[in-house]
């Protein structure tokens, strides 16, 4: 299924009924009295957060969503029929903007959360609402308002436990590929993955949600390469994997061109906990290994794993240290 992150749709709830200007006529009652009915009320729009939702693919083929009317009311004070709600399910973490696409009307963040997106408009009145003392017979009934319309944002941030972070190249998708059963793209050049991947690792009979985030380059948080549309998946992330190809010859400098980023982006995301983990270990020998993770240390006090995706080496500790991150 095609990832998509972010639509722009118009919903319209629906117009409430009219009232009815009706009469009461029976057989032997000459001056029955007004006896018509309320219209029902239209419909609304809901959203719905749904868990097994991970994109906004459906609003891609539809954008414009409208709720059942409002039924008008009918005689013997019958009110119409109400129009039906139009529920829309969106993956938790969609967040709902008004037109401008600034502005924040709600975050849903929970699994079966719901949003009155826009109102049904309310039935019109009968006359049998306007009969008084001095008005037996009234005539007078109101048509339904209408329902409320509107263009919105949906913007989906993928929630997960743990974000795999790092240059284009660095092994990200097999990585996510060899600890879930997810099946992302794979390939030996830049950008093979364009949208986020998600999947589920299990270990001692927990459960870790992994997010692999397409390959950040330097101005992605101006938008260069997208990456500032990837960037808004990481602020839900819990904990950030941080993977680098050991192959390249500046580590330190690759390294440090992620967190640049993720810091111009929102100082907030290096506050969080980050594993650092060295790719392509098959690729070196030992002693080229042990020296270019001596030199990170220097640098860098931080824990460095070191594992290889094609020969799936060093995974049982990476396992073992995602739950702790995770939490």
């Amino acid at each position: 299924m095609k990832f998509l992150d972010q639509a722009k749709i118009f919903v319209k709830a629906g117009d409430g009924g009219s009232g009815s200007a009706s009469f009461r006529r029976e057989k032997f009652v000459e001056f029955g009295g007004p006896d018509g009915g309320d219209g029902g009320v239209g419909g609304s729009i809901i959203l719905v957060a749904n868990k097994n939702l991970n994109t906004l693919i459906d609003f891609r083929y539809q954008q414009h969503f409208k709720a059942e009317k409002g039924q008008d009311g009918k005689g013997q004070k019958k009110t119409g029929r109400s129009g039906k709600n139009l529920v829309l399910k969106v993956p938790v973490g969609t967040q709902v903007f008004e037109e401008d696409n600034n502005t924040l009307i709600e975050d849903l963040l929970e699994s079966e959360q719901k949003l009155v997106v826009a109102n049904g408009g309310e039935g019109g009145l009968g006359n049998v609402r306007f009969r008084s003392s001095v008005n037996r017979a009234p005539r007078k009934k109101t048509g339904g308002d209408k329902g409320e319309s509107f263009w919105i944002w949906l913007q989906l941030k993928v929630i997960a436990d743990v974000g795999i972070v790092g240059l284009p190249n660095s092994g990200k998708s097999s990585l996510l590929s060899v600890l879930t059963s997810a099946k992302p793209k794979i390939a030996n050049y830049p950008f093979t993955t364009t949208n986020p991947n998600l999947g589920v690792s299990i270990y001692n009979n927990k459960e870790i949600t992994l997010a692999d985030i397409p390959g950040l380059i330097e101005g992605a948080h101006e938008g260069i390469g997208l990456g500032d549309k990837f960037l808004r998946h990481i602020e839900r992330c819990k904990s950030l994997l941080h993977l680098v190809d050991i192959t390249e010859e500046n580590l330190l400098e690759n390294y440090f061109k992620i967190r640049n980023e993720l810091s111009k982006y929102s100082k907030k995301l290096l506050k969080k906990k980050e594993i650092i983990v060295l790719n392509k270990i098959d690729m070196l020998s030992n002693e080229e290994i042990n020296k270019k993770v001596n030199d990170l240390n220097k640098k860098i006090k931080k824990k460095i794993y070191q594992i290889s995706t094609l020969q799936h080496k060093g995974l049982t500790n990476i396992r073992k240290s995602l739950i702790k991150y995770a939490n």
